[in-house]
Formats: structure tokens, sequence, C-alpha cells
């Protein structure tokens, strides 16, 4: 979780007072899904909101998340029957993924370990949607790593998306 090393109890309250659009970054990241997805991977699956989100909005959807904290593993794997403990520099589990989706994870990577994830993502992926805080110049490079596209952004927040 990296800056936000937070309990699965304090997490949503204390991300929506640190990132006031939270919700709205969380509704980006799902509207932002190009196609309806069957196999979904998340990376930093964290509490679990965005794959309530994302279950609500396409009910079909299997989804199988990881997350470095083994906190919040064992409160998502309370709701989800896919959680797993891994980190994102780590390989990723066996696709073909429809979608690979993170909101608030990929940005505490460093630059070749982001670079390194996305080419992984393309290997295995049909798309990707990323949600996250960007500094000045950050979001561009993450663009083109991905080649993707910016789909919302607001005071630094943006939601790209990337179909392959």
């Amino acid at each position: 979780m990296g800056q936000f090393d937070w309990t699965p109890d304090e997490y949503l309250e204390r991300i929506r007072s640190r990132i006031p659009r939270y919700d709205e970054l969380q509704e980006e990241a799902v509207k932002a899904i190009p196609f309806p997805p069957t196999r979904v991977l998340e990376l930093g699956m964290g509490t679990g909101e965005t794959t309530r989100r994302l279950i609500e909005a396409y009910p079909d959807t299997w989804v199988v998340g990881l997350d470095s904290s083994p906190d919040m593993v064992f409160r998502a794997r309370q709701t989800y029957d896919d959680v797993q403990l891994a980190r994102m520099e780590d390989p990723l589990p066996d696709g073909p993924w429809d979608l690979v989706i993170s909101v608030l994870s990929v940005g505490d990577l460093a630059d070749e370990q982001e670079q390194a994830l996305f080419r992984r993502v393309r290997e295995h992926s049909r798309s990707l949607v990323i949600g996250d805080s960007f500094a000045a110049g950050e979001l561009a490079r993450v663009v083109e790593w991905c080649d993707g596209e910016v789909v919302w952004q607001a005071e630094g927040l943006a939601v790209v998306r990337a179909t392959y």
C-alpha cells in the first residue's frame, strides 16, 4: 500500500479525507471500462471498493484481486472469492484478462516498475484502466507507457484507459 499504509477499518475514511474526489475517481474508473469484462485482474484490491463498484456495473464479472497488504487481503477475502497476497512487481497471475484495473495503486511504483508492469499487462490483457493521482509530467508518461488515453481528469487525479 505504500503511501496509504492504513488498516482496512480506517482506509475509506482516511482516503476520502486525503482525496476528496475519491468516490468520483472510483466511478470514473468503472465508467472507463471499454466493454463488459468477464475476467478481471485488480491490482491493489485494498478494501474491495473498486471490485464492489465493478461487480455492480457488470454482475457476470469474475475478479481476481491482488494486494501486498496481508490485512487488506484478509478483509477482502471475507467478501470476495479470489484475493491473492502479491505485489505488482511480481509476475501477474495467468491470463488472459479482459481487463486489468487499478485505482490508487500503480502510482506507488518506480518508473521502471510501472513500465515493466504495463508491458506485462499488454501481453496478457485486452484492456487496462488506471485511476490514480498524478504529479506534473507523470500522466503523459503513463499514457505513453500503457499506450492509452486520458478519459477523465480533475484536480491531479486522472483515469487512463487502454485497449489492446
